[in-house]
């Protein structure tokens, strides 16, 4: 019995020594004896809003006027030309001046040919400037008098290969008017959402002449506009946006790569809550933000978990590629060292066990006795109020 009790003065003044090397340590490292190379959340913010300030423009007056010309021609009505079917029909209040409707094609010169007034230049006239050019033939030299009406049956088209990311991929067919990338990206059904906005054209006819544009540019968009008309065989690549992805690793329950749709905007306790949540079994009290400048440099951001979970410090959106880091601590450490090698029962005497550790007790009935009826002493013990503490996150996690 004595033997027992020495047994177990001993042991506890191996876990008092023990522990209090640890804190020991812990207290010298946290008195200088590592460096912290993150930058506050403070002057992150800062440099962000300094990257972000709105630059003046640097497109010349010219070159906006020259944009808005080019697409208010590519919108406007259309126009006829060559090979184009059309329906000419003329009525007027003589019992003469009436003509079926004739069916016309217009020529390789952009004439048609009618009954009575012979050819009529029409290439590139709006459907109404074609009516009035057919009326001019006809009044007053064939009828004092006539209404003309003329519709377009069939148009030439130019088949073109539109595929990537659009809604419709395939063959498309372009009028005339509409031979041109943008027209050729609508009639596909327009861009998808994993889109990137660059567009890549290659010309079957001409394949030294392959071009690639970032349409979301102003003087991108005035270049694409600019374009020679596409031509049958032609084919358009719509490029895919490089997939969104933020990285989550450390005191987590379920670190991975989190992928998301282009443009998706994710908070920092979004991303954490997607990760499951912080592990339950240490108190992690800060994260590591690493973002990669457009300068090619890493800049690693010290984020307060308390701070951004309780509000008092903002909960920042994440970017494709960030890094979201909750790291180890002296705390953690000492923690997980207690919950591995230690594990104090509450009551009149405090015994240690080395024969368990204290994650397994907790998760393991019959280590708790009777006393604990059927629940998990996870469920009644928290000696770092660390489960409490993390409960609105776990929530995050599994809320629809």
């Amino acid at each position: 019995m004595e033997g027992t009790k020495k047994r177990r003065a001993r042991s506890s003044t191996n876990c008092v020594g023990a522990v209090g090397l640890l804190l020991g340590s812990a207290l010298w490292l946290s008195a200088g004896g590592c460096t912290d190379h993150r930058i506050s959340l403070t002057q992150f913010l800062e440099m962000q809003q300094e990257a972000y300030v709105a630059e003046p423009t640097t497109q010349p007056a010219e070159l906006q006027e020259q944009v808005r010309a080019l697409v208010d021609r590519q919108l406007g009505p259309y126009r006829v030309g060559p090979s184009d079917e059309l329906v000419v029909t003329l009525t007027g209040t003589e019992e003469a001046a009436v003509m079926p409707p004739v069916e016309v094609r217009v020529d390789r010169d952009g004439r048609i040919d009618l009954p009575l007034v012979g050819a009529i230049s029409v290439a590139a006239l709006e459907i109404e400037d074609v009516e009035d050019a057919v009326k001019a033939a006809f009044v007053p030299n064939v009828y004092r008098s006539a209404v003309v009406h003329v519709s377009v049956v069939e148009p030439d088209t130019t088949n073109v290969l539109v595929h990537g990311a659009v809604t419709l991929p395939g063959l498309v067919h372009l009028r005339r008017t509409e031979r041109n990338l943008l027209f050729a990206i609508v009639a596909a059904g327009g861009i998808s959402d994993i889109a990137s906005g660059r567009v890549t054209l290659r010309r079957i006819r001409h394949p030294d002449e392959e071009v690639t544009l970032e349409l979301t540019e102003p003087e991108e968009l005035h270049a694409a506009l600019a374009l020679a008309p596409l031509e049958d065989g032609d084919i358009v690549h719509v490029e895919a946006a490089t997939p969104n992805t933020i990285y989550t690793g450390g005191l987590l329950n379920a670190p991975r790569p989190q992928v998301l749709p282009p443009g998706a905007n994710v908070t920092v306790l979004q991303a954490i809550a997607a990760s499951g949540g912080l592990r339950t079994d240490v108190t992690p009290r800060e994260a590591t933000l690493i973002r990669r400048m457009p300068d090619g440099q890493d800049v690693h951001v010290k984020l307060d978990l308390d701070r951004v979970t309780t509000g008092e410090d903002p909960n920042i959106l994440l970017a494709a590629g960030d890094i979201l880091w909750v790291p180890d601590t002296i705390e953690t450490r000492v923690q997980d060292f207690v919950n591995r090698n230690f594990f104090i029962r509450a009551g009149v005497v405090a015994n240690v066990s080395y024969d368990v550790t204290g994650i397994e007790f907790l998760n393991r009935r019959s280590l708790q006795g009777a006393r604990y009826g059927d629940r998990y002493g996870a469920d009644i013990y928290d000696p770092y109020g660390s489960l409490i503490r993390n409960y609105a996150l776990q929530s995050l996690a599994t809320a629809p």
